[in-house]
């Protein structure tokens, strides 16, 4: 069973409800028609119930709720808990008000943090800067968690590094150049999301452009430095670093660069330095290897909240939402 199937039938055991706040958006339609006919979860989309159904044309959207902003018996009370929220910010209740009749997005939000949903997904409307931040103004940040990060899943056809050709990289999407704490985090944060997407325990490599001290730069010193935070921090973690990237994976050059370590040669999660070798090195491994990846997906924010691109296809908004529900469950 390969990564996806395994998602969508860990999803359907514990369905989950997501919104989808882009709701005239044809592929979104497209896509919530196969979620419900799938099974992967319940859906709410937010607008006017007939534009919403004229734009959905011959797809099945029927066993979707439907949220209208300007008649939603709820629209009073979320916006009271909104103004709460935010008045320390300045926000007034009527533009809490207005915020959710106008920002699909934010009254999203609202649902998921209110537990009227479980998850969000948007962005191929929206830009990333406007599903994210909302998000954390509303959800904020899980607790104990200090950075917001992103992942992708990456899997290699015919790789027998990993788990079976399958890995998390992260970050590939948000934190450009992360200090020793927040790449620790990120770390961290991967290794609780490979565990809630994979239910396997994770190998964790600290990338570098050297292997345990082989090579003396502030570059590796941050690596470095950020392993003895993520050991501190999670000592019972299998994490170790600062690896090469073949010393992380190839059972073989690990041995020889890192007798005996634990980590060396076998790791499933893979850390990035900064955004730039992480972005760099998540599409070099999609063309070159003809790898199937599935992202940016966020962590770190208090609920599930995932960020699509806007090239997205309906069946990438089917795959991450079927990602989404499975967080959820965690």
């Amino acid at each position: 069973m390969n990564f996806l199937e395994n998602v969508k039938k860990r999803a359907k055991a514990q369905v989950k409800t997501i919104v989808l706040p882009e709701s005239y958006e044809p592929r979104t339609l497209n896509a919530t028609a196969q979620i419900l006919a799938e099974g992967l979860a319940k859906i709410i989309l937010i607008g006017d119930p007939s534009e919403i159904k004229k734009a959905a044309e011959n797809a099945d959207i029927s066993g979707a709720t439907i949220i209208d902003p300007k008649n939603y018996s709820e629209s009073n009370s979320l916006a009271e808990k909104l103004y709460e929220l935010r008045k320390s910010k300045g926000l007034t209740l009527e533009q809490a008000q207005t915020m959710l009749a106008e920002n699909p997005v934010a009254l999203g939000d609202m649902l998921v943090k209110e537990g009227f949903a479980d998850g969000m997904v948007a962005g191929a409307v929206y830009s990333t800067a406007d599903v994210l931040r909302p998000s954390l103004q509303i959800l904020k940040t899980a607790p104990g968690v200090s950075a917001v990060s992103s992942f992708f899943v990456m899997v290699v056809p015919d790789c027998e590094y990993g788990n079976n050709g399958a890995f998390i990289f992260a970050d590939c999407a948000l934190i450009q150049n992360p200090n020793p704490e927040e790449l620790a985090a990120i770390a961290l944060a991967s290794a609780n999301s490979y565990r809630a997407l994979f239910d396997d325990e994770p190998v964790i490599a600290m990338l570098s452009h050297s292997t345990m001290g082989s090579a003396k730069h502030a570059d590796i010193s941050k690596v470095a430095e950020a392993t003895r935070i993520l050991k501190e921090k999670a000592p019972d973690l299998k994490a170790d670093g600062e690896f090469q990237l073949d010393a992380a994976i190839v059972p073989s050059i690990g041995a020889s660069k890192a007798p005996g370590n634990p980590v060396a040669g076998k790791a499933n999660v893979l850390i990035f330095p900064d955004l730039d070798s992480g972005n760099i090195a998540y599409k070099l491994v999609e063309r070159l290897a003809k790898a199937k990846a599935f992202g940016p997906v966020t962590q770190g924010i208090a609920k599930p909240v995932n960020d699509l691109s806007r090239g997205c296809s309906a069946d990438d908004i089917v795959g991450v939402v079927a990602i989404t529900a499975v967080q959820a469950q965690s």
